[in-house]
Order: C-alpha cells, then structure tokens, then sequence
C-alpha cells in the first residue's frame, strides 16, 4: 500500500487530513502512530475547526519539522532550515491545490471549492515524499 492508499485509508476511517498525512509517515518520523494521531488531532478542518491552514499541509510540515529540526532546547540551530523547507513545501502546496486556506480550499466563503479534502491530503504526501527524496535540501 502506498502512502497516500494509507492516508486516504485513515481519513475515509475518520481520521482529519493533518492525521491522515501525518501518521502515513509515523515509519520515516520514528513515532509511534498513536502519538502522531494525538498530536495533531488539533490542526483538523484548518486548526481546531477554524478552516485556517489546510490540515493536510499541516500534516506535511509536521513530517519536515520531525525530519529536520535539530531538536536542541538549549541552543536550537535548525530553524532557518526548517522554515526554508516549510516555506518551500508552502509555496509547491498552493501551487498545486490553489490556495493554503482551507475555507479557501473548501469554498467555505466563495461558495466555490478549490481542493477537495483528498487531493489535498496526495498533495500533502507527495510533499513529504518529495522532501523525503531531498528536494528540498538546498533551502
């Protein structure tokens, strides 16, 4: 089953976007996945239902963060990184689905959806699978 099977697995269980991202890579985020599924129960439906930015970005940015923050409480030196690898994945996210928003995303406001909420979880994966594979090491 490929990551985005499993994702689409966990959302058509119930599970929002930003879990169903997310815990696709509980493997690659050496975390258990009922600790992923906890911590972002939250960011659903754009962050506590608020439609706010899209779980499944959010979901996304939750991998790159695991991946590449140094994790350092002392002296932490990793966010310039992170934050380019962030802004990067952003940037391809919206380019994809049309928006950040998840009101945007779902038509919430305009009455016209852009990305309905499984394109965006794909386009999610393929974010992390790509970041994953080094795409955005240079940032």
């Amino acid at each position: 089953m490929t990551k985005y099977e499993y994702a689409k697995v966990l959302h058509d269980r119930g599970c929002n976007c930003a879990q169903s991202v997310l815990c696709a890579f509980a493997d690659e985020c050496g975390m258990d996945e009922k600790i992923l599924m906890k911590l972002s129960e939250g960011f659903g439906l754009g962050g506590g239902g608020m439609a706010a930015m899209c779980g499944a970005l959010s979901g996304a940015l939750m991998v790159a963060s695991v991946k590449h923050a140094d994790g350092n409480i002392e002296e932490p030196k990793s966010k310039k990184t992170t934050y380019g690898i962030a802004k990067q994945m952003c940037a391809d996210f919206e380019k994809e689905s049309g928006a950040l928003i998840c009101a945007d995303l779902k038509g919430i406001k305009s009455g016209k959806p852009l990305t309905p909420c499984p394109r965006c979880i794909e386009i999610g994966v393929k974010l992390v699978e790509d970041m994953l594979g080094g795409k955005y090491d240079n940032n």
